[in-house]
């Protein structure tokens, strides 16, 4: 089960919105400073490790720039919209965010609730209201990789690539 805090934002929020173009060679903590700057500035104060971002229609559509990682990186812990532009999901996917399509999901939540996903039955549960949604499941391969960190930390944890950090700083992590 995950639960969280509910941010939300509609329709077609796409990637330039999440993360401009003009910050895609900073450094990642420098460039977590920008998510949603175009339209919410204000929101990466007030984002808090845990929080569920709920979403109309089309978020995340355009480019494949690392917007999911971005998310990630300063506590997102699920978004769920009515549904999600392909390469934002593939990229939640490779780095390790719960991204989730959900019928109803936008008008069934008030900025501020609390949501409890469960990746069992992928139900989503409005704590305020009692209501549950359930989400489209998403295949168990992907779900391993999304919950797992992102492809490379599972493919190193499977034995199945080397370590990307180098050999002491790899035992010191174990």
């Amino acid at each position: 089960m995950i639960s969280g805090r509910v941010w939300k934002f509609g329709d077609n929020i796409n990637t330039d919105l999440i993360l401009p173009g003009h910050v895609m060679f900073l450094a990642d903590e420098e460039r977590q400073r920008y998510l949603f700057q175009a339209n919410r500035p204000e929101w990466i104060n007030l984002v808090r490790q845990g929080d569920i971002i709920i979403a109309g229609q089309s978020f995340g559509m355009g480019s494949s720039r690392p917007a999911a990682l971005a998310l990630r990186n300063v506590g997102v812990t699920c978004v769920i919209a009515e549904s999600l532009g392909r390469l934002f999901f593939r990229n939640a996917v490779n780095f390790g965010l719960l991204v989730l399509e959900c019928p109803g999901i936008f008008a069934a939540f008030e900025e501020g609730q609390n949501a409890t996903v469960s990746v069992d039955d992928f139900s989503v549960r409005n704590d305020a209201t009692a209501k549950t949604l359930q989400a489209k499941p998403v295949p168990k391969s992907l779900l391993k990789l999304m919950l797992g960190g992102g492809i490379f930390p599972v493919l190193e944890r499977d034995g199945l690539i080397a370590s990307a950090l180098p050999p002491t700083a790899a035992k010191a992590k174990k």
